[in-house]
This record gives structure tokens, C-alpha cells and sequence, in this order.
């Protein structure tokens, strides 16, 4: 039998674990990346859980045991640095058996990518405009190369997807949007350094994190509220600076220090906090993954474990239905859709208590914090959190 085509949009953790599944069960993909490169920047996450697991099949548990941190607390701090919540850690570990790690965002993409660079047609610098299916494959137009025909297309180019606005429509009947924007940066030399600590310092709507990092780098994470999305470009960076300058120029604590650091930064990562909800995540030969189809936002705390389960079981489903794409996408979100819908509700929940707007607010999230140290507390809190009520099934390959 030929060789089935798949254009992936999008180099980032759900276009190369796709890449990486498909690969492996007999199908040939190609990825384009707007960007010139595999992308950097982003902030720490915490990855456990199913996709876990996937990347325990996929051979990348000794590379992210190697590049990610073993943090010990997170501490949360007032004005003058002294210690008003937090907790330890471990409490993931023990609730997890071990299979938690914390890394950088850009580090894990950049580990699934090397699974595949070399052996899977990467295209970088280029985008797709233009997308024309009949009943056995997809015409695509490209704003640099040449047409070209595959046998599916999917989009796996995050919030802002290029292949879900020309299949689906316009991203605004998709977003929801939950009330914070998000910026994080890294940059060499910052003075004040708390080894495998994530300190964080908020005020009513506003937070403020720095995490120490290898070769005396330091990653920022900064938080703010917002009624309503802001008319700002998603690469306008100087835009994306001021209004980071104007929000927490008198913040207090170390917020006009790390003002300072931001001004020298030149991969600045700034977003809307939202979801992206909808009913389906594919039309005839076009699907999408990650956070193109359900973004489940920052605050559901696994977003690229999300993106990782949801690759796998795409390619997983289309080697199973032996490319029969009807079958493998309806199997793809019968089994998924209700799952990602219950971690968006979740995530959604959770919003009031990520940066609360007023000052009781930080009180009583600050003693809930406190508790965690209680292991019973902790089990009751955060074991639902650590537990994806799914299994993962075995495709052939």
C-alpha cells in the first residue's frame, strides 16, 4: 500500500509527538513552522501523568530526568522577601510514585524534536494559507514553497491556529478567555537567586514568579488580570513590554528589578490566558491537536502532558482504522472529548485562586498553600489533580 501523506502544522510538543507516533506506525509526516527554528522561550511546567507515560514510550524519561529540576518548594513571599505560603514539592512526588519532573517547556519540545529531526521532512519558516480538500486528499498552498497534495492535514500550531481559522473559522467563536494575561523570559546574571525554589510574589490580581535556572540564568513569570482581551498583536513585543512595565512598575518586591532585566530580553513569551472549546476537532481529511483543538490554558497545569495524549492517540487511532480517517477521528474524539472537556472545566474553577483579585483573597489561598504540608490535606486537594481518569490504549506499530 502507498505510504499515506500527513502535514503537521506546527514544530512545537503536539506536532513532534505526532510526528514521532505517526512515523512509527507506517504513515509519512511533514511539519511546517512559521517560526525559523524550533521555538524557545516559555516557562517551567510540572509534567506528570499519562503523558508521562507517553514519553516514557517514547524513550525520553532519562533526557528529562537530565534537563529538568528537581524544585523543593514553592514559596510564596510579601513585599520584603519574607515567606507568607507555600509548600513543599514532594507532595507530587509521593502522589505521583516518583513520575514528576519539572522542566522547562522549551527543553521538553526540544527533546520530542530530536526524536525526529532527521527522519521526518521538517520545513521551517514557511506557513500554510491556503487549505482545499476533495474525497481523497488536501491541496495546500504555502506563503513561500510551492503547493503541495497530502492525505491529511492537521493543526497542531497552538492558540493561535493558522489551520483551525482557514477550516473552521475565526478564532473568537473558539476562545475562551479566563481573565489573565501571561508573560515569561529568561536572562543571564539576575542577582537575587533561590536554588530549586519557585518564589512568587502577588498582590490583588497580580503575580510575580522567578525560578533559578542552569548557567546562572533566571526564568520570570509574571500574571496579571484583564477584563477583556487586549488589542495587542501577539508579536508586537515593545507593545507587550509596556504594558508589562505599566502593570507592575510599582508593584513592589523585585518588580522593577526584573523591569529592568526585561528591557535587555529579546524572546519574550506574552498570551491571553484562554481555552479554546469546541465540539469537534475535525472536518473531512483536517483534524487538530494540542492546544489548536482544546487548549486547556496555563492553568490546568498539564498542558503539554495534554498535547502529548492527544498526539498519540490521533496517530494511534489513524494506524488503527488503517487510514480510514472518518473512523480515526471520530474514535480520536469519542475517547478524548469528554476527558479534555472535565481538565477545561477544572482549569477553569481554579482561575479565581491563581492570582485572586483582592486581598482576602490572597489570605485564605495562602493558608489553603499552608495545608498542603498536611499529607492528608494534600491527598484530599491535589489527588484528583494527579490522576488522568483515562487509559491509554495500545496502537499498533
Amino acid at each position: 500500500m502507498r505510504q499515506q501523506t500527513v502535514l503537521i502544522s506546527g514544530v512545537g510538543i503536539a506536532g513532534a509527538t505526532l510526528a514521532y507516533w505517526l512515523g512509527q506506525c507506517g504513515f509519512k509526516p511533514t511539519l511546517i513552522e512559521r517560526a525559523a527554528r524550533p521555538r524557545t522561550g516559555g516557562y517551567i511546567i510540572d509534567f506528570w501523568g499519562r503523558g508521562y507515560d507517553i514519553a516514557e514510550r517514547m524513550g525520553l524519561v532519562p533526557g528529562l530526568r537530565a534537563e529538568g529540576y528537581d524544585v523543593h518548594e514553592l514559596r510564596v513571599v510579601d513585599a520584603k522577601g519574607r515567606r507568607v505560603g507555600g509548600f513543599g514539592v514532594d507532595v507530587f512526588r509521593r502522589l505521583t510514585g516518583g513520575r514528576y519532573v519539572s522542566i522547562a517547556r522549551a527543553e521538553l519540545a526540544r527533546l520530542i524534536y530530536r526524536t525526529i529531526e532527521g527522519s521526518a521532512e521538517t520545513i521551517f519558516g514557511d506557513g500554510i494559507v491556503g487549505i482545499a480538500q476533495d474525497e481523497v486528499g488536501v491541496n495546500v498552498e504555502f506563503a513561500r514553497a510551492p503547493p503541495r497534495r497530502f492525505d491529511f492535514v492537521i493543526g497542531a500550531d497552538g492558540l493561535h491556529s493558522a489551520v483551525r481559522k482557514l477550516v473552521f473559522g475565526s478564532q473568537g467563536q473558539f476562545e475562551k478567555f479566563l481573565g489573565y494575561y501571561v508573560a515569561a523570559f529568561e536572562v543571564d546574571g539576575y542577582p537575587n537567586r533561590d536554588e530549586r525554589v519557585y518564589v512568587s510574589y502577588e498582590i490583588p490580581g497580580k503575580q510575580v514568579a522567578r525560578f533559578a535556572m542552569r548557567q546562572d540564568r533566571t526564568l520570570f513569570l509574571l500574571v496579571f488580570a484583564a477584563d477583556r482581551l487586549l488589542p495587542i498583536a501577539p508579536h508586537d513585543a515593545r507593545s507587550q513590554k509596556a504594558r508589562l512595565r505599566a502593570e507592575f512598575d510599582r508593584a513592589g518586591w523585585e518588580c522593577r528589578q526584573i523591569l529592568a532585566a526585561l528591557d535587555d530580553c529579546d524572546d519574550l513569551y506574552f498570551d491571553s490566558v484562554s481555552q479554546i472549546r469546541m465540539n469537534t476537532w475535525s472536518r473531512g481529511r483536517v483534524a487538530l491537536v494540542g492546544d489548536a483543538a482544546f487548549c486547556p490554558s496555563l492553568l490546568a497545569g498539564q498542558g503539554s502532558a495534554l498535547a502529548m495524549i492527544g498526539a498519540y492517540v490521533l496517530a494511534g487511532e489513524l494506524a488503527a482504522a488503517g487510514g480510514r480517517w472518518q473512523t480515526a477521528f471520530g474514535r480520536y474524539e469519542g475517547l478524548l472529548l469528554p476527558f479534555l472537556a472535565e481538565k477545561q472545566k477544572a482549569a477553569e474553577q481554579f482561575a479565581r485562586s491563581f492570582a485572586p483579585r483582592t486581598q482576602f483573597g490572597l489570605f485564605v489561598r495562602n493558608q489553603v498553600m499552608k495545608a498542603l504540608a498536611l499529607p492528608f490535606v494534600a491527598d484530599l486537594t491535589l489527588g484528583r489533580l494527579v490522576h488522568d481518569a483515562i487509559d491509554l490504549p495500545t496502537y499498533p506499530t
